[in-house]
C-alpha cells in the first residue's frame, strides 16, 4: 500500500464521485498485487488500473487474470466476475472451479480484497452481509473468506446511510463479517486509516477533519 506524510484536505473541490473513489482505490494498490473486487462499488476499481501495474484481478467464481467490465461486442455471457457483470479476459487469464476459487482465497493468496459495507468499526471490524432487519436478505457469498483470507483487506463505501447516520462507528451494530481485518476505509468524503489504535484521517474532499469529527462518533487523528 501506498504510504502518505500527513493529511490532506481537499477543499477546492466536493466530495468523490463513484468513479473518483474507485481510482483512488487502484492508486494505492501496489503493482503486481493479486487482488479480489468484491460484489457492487469495488468492482468499478478494475477500470482504474493501470495496464502496466501488473496488478492480478481474481473472482471468486474461478478466474485469474480478469480485465474491465465488457461492453458491446465485447460481452461474452459465459465470461462474468461474481456479480454477473460481463468481463473482459486479459493476455494470460485462467479458469478454474470455484472450490479453487476458494482455496486461494481460504489460503492466504490473495494479497488485497476490495469489499463494500454497511458498517466498519474504528477496529477495523467489517459487517457487510446482514443489516439485521426483519425483511433483509442476508448475502454473505465470498465476504467472509475474503476478510479473514486475504492478506490486507479496504473498503470502499459511502460515509453515512440515507438516514444520515455513519457507516464508520465505534462498534459494529450488524452481524460482523470479519474482526479485525480492515486496514483502510475509501468513502467520498474521507480516506481513513483503521488498522492502529487510533482512526487516522489520511485524506479529505470537500470537508475538514474537525467536520467529519462532528458527524462521526469515532474519535479521529491526523498524521
Amino acid at each position: 500500500m501506498s504510504t502518505r506524510t500527513g493529511t490532506v484536505e481537499h477543499l477546492d473541490r466536493g466530495p468523490l464521485s463513484r468513479e473518483e473513489m474507485a481510482a483512488t482505490v487502484a492508486r494505492d494498490i501496489p503493482d503486481g498485487a493479486f487482488v479480489n473486487l468484491g460484489i457492487g462499488q469495488p468492482t468499478s476499481v478494475a477500470a482504474h488500473l493501470r495496464p502496466a501495474s501488473g496488478v492480478v484481478l481474481h473472482t471468486e467464481n474461478g478466474m485469474l487474470g480478469m480485465g474491465p467490465e465488457a461492453h458491446g461486442n465485447d460481452i461474452d455471457p459465459d465470461l462474468t466476475n461474481a456479480g454477473k457483470i460481463p468481463v473482459t479476459e486479459l493476455p494470460g487469464a485462467a479458469y478454474f472451479h470455484q472450490a479453487d476459487s476458494f482455496a486461494m482465497m481460504r489460503g492466504g493468496h490473495l494479497d488485497i480484497c476490495v469489499l463494500g459495507a454497511f458498517q466498519v468499526s474504528a477496529r477495523g471490524d467489517i459487517a457487510n452481509w446482514h443489516t439485521g432487519a426483519p425483511d433483509a436478505i442476508p448475502a454473505v457469498g465470498g465476504a467472509m473468506d475474503l476478510a479473514t483470507g486475504a492478506k490486507e483487506v479496504l473498503v470502499m463505501m459511502g460515509l453515512f446511510a440515507k438516514d444520515g447516520s455513519a457507516k464508520l462507528v465505534p462498534s459494529c451494530t450488524y452481524p460482523l463479517t470479519g474482526a479485525r481485518c480492515v486496514s483502510r476505509v475509501y468513502t467520498e468524503v474521507a480516506l481513513f486509516d483503521v488498522s492502529g489504535p487510533e482512526v487516522v484521517v489520511l485524506e479529505t474532499w470537500g470537508t475538514t477533519v474537525s467536520a467529519l469529527g462532528d458527524r462521526l462518533d469515532v474519535p479521529l487523528s491526523t498524521q
